[in-house]
């Protein structure tokens, strides 16, 4: 009798959010995800041993998870859990209220009565410390840390740890032992993770599968021309061609998974189910025997409707002597699941699951041929949803397909020697979104972050490797394939949205920036720009009239610049925890012969920082230290000053327009710039000229 298989790949990926110069990890969502979602997954199938399936794991956050385990991780926000609520310091209680609520309001948030009553506070004051500095005090602070934190721990701890149990039971006024106890929970935890896929590995019931190292497109890293194929009409950006990237992303993952999980995957989940031609040949030379795609995918490739009767069967794509099975996700019913069954109770919700899948094998099962129907999804982010993080759901739909005559759960392997494939010569270049790479590349925000790659790629390529130490070279190398990573451009363009898109474009500029570090080069200073174009924070006031300062780095009369230009910053949000604004503001100007700039900073004792200022194609490189200031790099015949503020005199052609950009740099770091998105564009003289 023909048979239901069901396959079931859990795709866990959180991107590498590890400064690899400081050792700093920038966000906790790798963290708090294994907390919550990466063990508990795995576990709740030795209740359900008939249930076999596929976790896809990313390379990079094995590697992340093995850090925070070992104590070896820190970021800001573990430290602020952490750090007694006695010495919290006023930038710290904020750092608390604006980033330790950034959870389901309902499941996560909401399960906790006090935490819920925090949060409620907080909104009631409009997000204002000042506000409600009388509720939260010492002890309501102390409660936020820990709540925070128990808010993501996973249900199997929860359940049958009595530690944590006593923490969730105590509830409130919460003491510097609970929060003791509350981390130290954490490293338990964490400790635990990759253990589990070990143990459920060898034993045969889930089978693992990888993706490649740092997650990126590997159809645009071999040619991000491709995407013209999948949409004629996007623009691109200059061309990327680095097909040898995408080869070490493959050979590392499996490498890597193998020696940490003890198995080596021959599975593929290509990062965004992102497939091509090029792509998939590479997969195959490199060891890989299946790899998964969306059936979107499929649709265009075979150039018809992917209905149940053409996806629910394996097929082997061939090309060029090369070979790879291909499973193809049903993507209704896996949307389903990620984004709809949510809102049901578990019952109804397993048994529409099953009814679905019920209905779309009739056909096939009735033609005398077995189904496969492949459910792809995300295992992580949408249990947040879920009353009980999704496990309830999961529990009975195990239950359900267990009891189901002529139904079997298999790993994709399995799949693979149960069924015969069909023959497929040509795979359509995309993604499981829309079947195309729209999301990653063609908006503004992404092909400048794309051009900004290529140059660093470029610069990689112009290096001699034994002209830098060789440990400097790695890690050039190691950052730039951290950037390739899918997950920066996921959150350029206007596709998506978090309350963490600045510290996501921030920190992939960091990874360029240590890209030329490393390999002794300086950045370029567009990488001290934000890639994100978002509402101005900066004020700005054209030039009114021709200036005379008198360059001694005083202000020497309130005369003196007025009718100059200025770029002042205003309140500014989004900024990395700890971090210091430097530039106050710019005054710019003319005399009808040169160019006047004058640059004030917030604090004149900086510790060692550079400035720099780009006017057109002219760079100014300026160190300051100690409250004195040297020239690295200018223009012949300029001049320049700096006591309480720094001016600069350049013998440029006025009267046109120019641009101007002012940034600020330290440990070769960019760490403020003026404007911080694009350039003043503004011209200096108009064409009449002004009278002296």
């Amino acid at each position: 009798m023909p048979r239901t298989y069901l396959c079931f790949v859990w795709h866990m990926h959180q991107p590498c959010y590890k400064d690899l110069v400081t050792g700093e990890y920038h966000m906790p969502w790798t963290r708090m995800h294994a907390l919550k979602d990466y063990f508990g997954m795995v576990k709740i199938l030795k209740d359900f041993p008939g249930v076999r399936q596929t976790f896809n794991l990313v390379p990079s956050l094995v590697m992340q998870i093995e850090e925070y385990a070992s104590g070896v991780a820190a970021d800001p926000f573990l430290r602020a859990a952490l750090k007694p609520a006695e010495e919290l310091e006023e930038q710290e209680k904020h750092f608390l209220l604006r980033y330790f609520f950034q959870a389901n309001e309902t499941h996560l948030i909401g399960r906790y009565p006090r935490y819920a009553e925090l949060w409620n506070a907080w909104n009631t004051a409009g997000h204002n410390l000042q506000r409600c500095r009388n509720f939260f005090n010492t002890q309501a602070f102390r409660d936020l840390q820990i709540l925070s934190q128990i808010a993501w721990f996973d249900e199997e701890f929860l359940a049958h740890d009595g530690e944590i149990a006593a923490l969730v039971n105590k509830g409130r006024d919460y003491s510097p032992g609970d929060q003791e106890a509350m981390g130290r929970k954490q490293r338990e935890i964490l400790s635990h993770v990759l253990p589990v896929y070990r143990e459920f590995a060898a034993s045969g019931q889930i089978e693992i599968s990888a993706t490649p190292f740092y997650h990126p497109i590997l159809p645009l890293l071999c040619d991000s021309n491709v995407a013209h194929e999948a949409n004629p009409y996007v623009p691109l950006p200059s061309r990327f061609r680095y097909p040898q990237d995408a080869r070490l992303q493959l050979q590392r993952a499996a490498s890597y998974v193998e020696e940490r999980v003890g198995v080596r995957p021959t599975g593929l989940w290509p990062s965004e189910g992102s497939v091509s031609d090029e792509a998939l040949a590479i997969a195959a030379e490199t060891g890989f025997r299946w790899a998964a795609t969306d059936n979107g995918v499929l649709a265009k490739s075979l150039n018809k409707s992917a209905d149940p009767m053409v996806s629910y069967r394996p097929y082997l794509w061939r090309k060029d002597g090369r070979e790879l099975g291909m499973i193809f996700r049903d993507h209704y019913l896996s949307d389903l699941v990620g984004f709809v069954y949510s809102r049901m109770s578990a019952e109804q919700a397993a048994a529409d699951f099953l009814h679905r899948i019920r209905e779309n094998c009739a056909p096939v099962l009735a033609a005398g041929r077995d189904a496969l129907v492949p459910i792809i999804l995300d295992g992580e982010n949408a249990w947040e949803h879920y009353p009980r993080n999704g496990r309830p759901f999961l529990a009975e739909l195990y239950r359900l397909i267990e009891a189901e005559s002529g139904m079997r759960a298999v790993t994709v392997s399995e799949a693979f020697r149960l069924m015969e494939p069909e023959p497929l010569d040509h795979i359509a270049p995309g993604s499981w979104i829309n079947a195309n790479f729209d999301v990653w590349i063609g908006f503004e925000e992404d092909n400048i972050a794309w051009e900004h790659l290529r140059k660093a790629r470029e610069a990689f390529e112009a290096v001699d490797a034994a002209s830098v130490p060789a440990a400097d070279y790695a890690l050039a190398l190691e950052e730039l394939l951290i950037a390739e990573g899918s997950d920066w451009c996921w959150w350029y363009g206007p596709h998506h949205d978090c309350d963490n898109r600045e510290e996501f474009d921030q920190l992939y500029r960091n990874h360029l920036v240590n890209v030329y570090r490393a390999l002794r080069l300086t950045p370029p200073a567009e990488l001290s720009r934000p890639v994100l174009r978002k509402r101005s924070d900066a004020v700005s006031v054209d030039p009114s009239a021709t200036i005379h300062p008198v360059i001694d780095g005083e202000v020497t009369s309130y005369f003196e610049w007025m009718g100059a230009g200025s770029c002042q910053a205003s309140e500014r949000s989004g900024a990395m925890h700890g971090a210091a604004f430097v530039l106050k503001e710019i005054l710019y100007g003319s005399d009808g012969s040169g160019l006047f700039l004058r640059i004030d900073l917030a604090n004149v004792a900086l510790e060692k920082t550079e400035i720099r200022a780009c006017i057109d194609s002219v760079s100014v490189r300026i160190l300051i230290q100690d409250g004195n200031a040297q020239l690295l790099e200018g223009v012949e015949g300029m001049r320049m000053a700096f006591r309480t503020t720094l001016e600069l005199a350049l013998p440029l052609q006025c009267g046109k327009s120019v641009e101007i950009e002012v940034s600020a740099w330290r440990d070769g770091l960019p760490v403020d710039a003026l404007p911080r998105n694009g350039a003043i564009h503004v011209k200096l003289l108009p064409e009449e000229g002004w009278a002296a």
